[in-house]
C-alpha cells in the first residue's frame, strides 16, 4: 500500500493527510467550489445555442440532467465518506472495477481537464478584446496561463481562495440577473417590460417549438455545463474535515441547480421570447442588452472572462491531482507524484499547464468549429467518468450487502437502483452524441484514446506485472 493512497484521519480538521498533502480547503471554499463546479461557460455561452435548439424545453433539459447529476453525486458522496481520498473515482475504479480501470479513468480525466483548459484559456483571451482589442490574443492567454500556475503552485489555501472570488462573481451575477428580470416581469419597467411575460414559455410554437427530439438531442451540451461537479470528490483528501464538509456541498447541489440552471433560464426566457437567442451569443448578454442596463455589456463579458479563468483553474488543481494519484500507482512517471515545499504537486501541474499553453496555440489557428470539438471531447470524457462513478457505486453497495467492506456514512438515497437509472441515461447520452454529426468526432477521438490507454497498460505491465496496485483488503473485499 502506498502512503497516498489511504487516509486514516480524513475527519481531523487542519493538518496535513496521510496522502501527505495540506488540509488548506475549509468548509467555505469547498463549498463555493461545489457551486462553482455548476456554474460554468456551458451556462453562460453554451446555452444560448442550446436554447436556440430546443426552444423552452431546454429548461426541462437542463432538470432532467441535474437530477441525474444528483444522483451522481450521491453516489460519489456514499464513496467519498467510505474511503476519502484524493484520487477519488480514479481510485474507486481501482478498488472496485480493477487496476485497468483506475489507469484509464485517471488519464481520461486528465485529458477532459487538459482539453477543457484549452478552449477556457482561449475563450477568455478572446473576452479581454472586449477591453483591449489591440493586445494579441495569445499574449492574454499567456498572462492567464501563467498566473494561474502560479495560484496552483503556492498552495491549495491560495487556490481555494481564488476559485471561492471567482465562484462568488458568478453566483452574483446570476442571482441579480434574476432578481432583475422578476422586477421586469412584475413591474414592467425597462426596455423589455412591455413584451416580459412567463407565457413566453410557452406562446411562441409551445414548450417544445422544434420537437421534443430536438429537445434531447441538446443534452450533450446540457450534460457539458455540468462537467466539474464532481471536482468536489478530488477535494477531499485536503478538506478540513470532509465528513462535515463534502456532504453538504453534495446536498445542496438540487438547490443550485434550481436556482442557477433552472431559474435562472425560466425568468431569461420569460423576459425575452426564445426566438431571439442564437448559437455563439451569451443568453445572459443578449437579455442584459434587451432590459437596456447600463454597461451590460462590459459587466456580463467580465462575469464570463471570471467564469472561463474559474474552470481553467480548476482544470489545473484536478489534473495534478490525478496526475500524482496515477505515480502513486505506478502508471504514470513518478516524478508526477512528487510534492513540492508547499506540499503541492508541482510537476504534475507543471506538465499540465505545458499542454495547455499548446492549446492556445492550436486554437489560434484551428478553424471555428475547434470549440465545439472541444466540447464534445470534454463531454465524452466526462461522460465516461461519470459512468466510473456509478459502476464503482454499484459494486461497493454489493460488497456492503454481503458484508465484505463497511457501510458509509452517507448513503446513496435509493441504494444502487438509482444507479443504474442514472447509467442508463448517460448510455442514452453517449447515443446521442454518436448521432449527431458534429459531436460524433468525440467517439472517434475517444476511441483513439483509448487505443493508446491500451498499449500503455500493455507497456506497463511488461514492466511491472502489477502496475496500478490497489489498497490491500478493499479490493478483496469487493470479491
Amino acid at each position: 500500500m502506498t502512503s497516498l493512497q489511504v487516509d486514516d484521519h480524513a475527519g481531523e480538521a487542519g493538518g496535513t493527510s496521510r496522502e501527505g498533502y495540506e488540509r488548506g480547503l475549509g468548509s467555505r471554499q469547498v463549498q463555493m467550489i461545489a457551486i462553482g463546479g455548476a456554474i460554468g461557460v456551458g451556462l453562460f455561452m453554451g446555452a444560448g445555442a442550446n436554447i436556440a435548439k430546443a426552444g423552452p424545453g431546454i429548461i426541462l433539459m437542463y432538470a432532467l440532467a441535474g437530477v441525474v447529476i444528483f444522483f451522481i453525486m450521491r453516489a460519489l458522496g456514499e464513496l467519498l465518506l467510505y474511503r476519502p481520498v484524493s484520487g477519488s473515482f480514479a481510485e474507486y475504479a481501482r478498488e472496485f472495477l480493477g487496476p485497468f480501470f483506475g489507469f484509464v479513468t485517471g488519464w481520461t480525466y486528465w485529458l477532459m481537464w487538459v482539453v477543457t483548459g484549452m478552449a477556457e484559456l482561449t475563450a477568455a483571451a478572446i473576452y479581454m478584446h472586449f477591453w483591449f482589442p489591440g493586445i494579441p490574443q495569445w499574449v492574454s492567454a499567456l498572462v492567464f496561463l501563467v498566473v494561474l500556475f502560479g495560484v496552483n503552485l503556492i498552495s491549495v489555501k491560495i487556490f481555494g481562495e481564488v476559485e471561492f472570488w471567482f465562484s462568488m462573481v458568478k453566483v452574483t451575477a446570476i442571482i441579480g440577473m434574476i432578481v432583475i428580470g422578476l422586477g421586469v416581469l412584475t413591474l414592467g419597467f425597462s426596455d423589455a417590460g412591455d413584451t416580459a411575460s412567463v407565457s413566453n414559455l410557452w406562446a411562441h410554437g409551445g414548450i417544445f417549438p422544434n420537437g421534443i427530439g430536438s429537445s434531447l438531442m441538446t443534452l450533450q451540451g446540457v450534460m457539458f455545463a455540468y462537467l466539474a461537479v464532481e471536482l468536489v470528490g478530488v477535494t477531499a483528501g485536503e478538506s478540513e474535515n470532509p465528513e462535515k464538509t463534502l456532504p453538504k456541498a453534495i446536498n445542496t447541489l438540487p438547490w443550485r441547480i434550481i436556482i442557477f440552471y433552472v431559474g435562472a433560464l425560466v425568468v431569461i426566457l420569460s423576459v425575452v421570447k426564445w426566438t431571439e437567442f442564437s448559437a455563439g451569443e451569451s443568453p445572459f448578454v443578449h437579455a442584459f442588452d434587451r432590459i437596456g442596463i447600463p454597461l451590460a455589456a462590459g459587466i456580463v463579458n467580465f462575469v464570463v472572462l471570471t467564469a472561463a479563468l474559474s474552470s481553467c483553474n480548476s482544470g489545473m488543481y484536478s489534473t495534478g491531482r490525478m496526475l500524482r494519484d496515477l505515480a502513486s500507482n505506478g502508471e504514470a512517471p513518478r516524478s508526477f507524484g512528487r510534492l513540492n515545499a508547499r506540499k503541492t504537486p508541482a510537476v504534475g501541474i507543471a506538465v499540465s499547464v505545458a499542454l495547455m499553453g499548446v492549446g492556445v496555440l492550436l486554437n489560434y489557428v484551428v478553424p471555428e468549429k475547434a470549440f465545439g470539438y472541444v466540447v464534445s471531447v470534454a463531454t465524452a470524457a466526462g461522460v465516461w467518468t461519470w459512468m466510473t462513478i456509478l459502476v464503482s457505486h454499484i459494486r461497493y453497495r454489493r460488497a456492503v450487502e454481503a458484508g465484505r467492506l463497511p457501510a458509509s456514512s452517507f448513503p446513496a438515497p435509493g441504494g444502487a437502483r438509482l444507479s443504474w437509472v442514472a447509467l442508463v441515461f448517460l448510455i442514452a447520452v453517449t447515443g446521442m452524441i454518436a448521432y449527431d454529426r458534429d459531436s460524433r468526432i468525440s467517439l472517434v477521438v475517444g476511441a483513439v484514446w483509448g487505443i493508446g490507454l491500451a498499449v500503455g497498460w500493455a507497456v506497463l505491465k511488461k514492466r511491472d506485472p502489477r502496475p496500478g496496485r490497489s489498497t490491500p483488503g478493499h479490493a478483496d473485499a469487493v470479491g
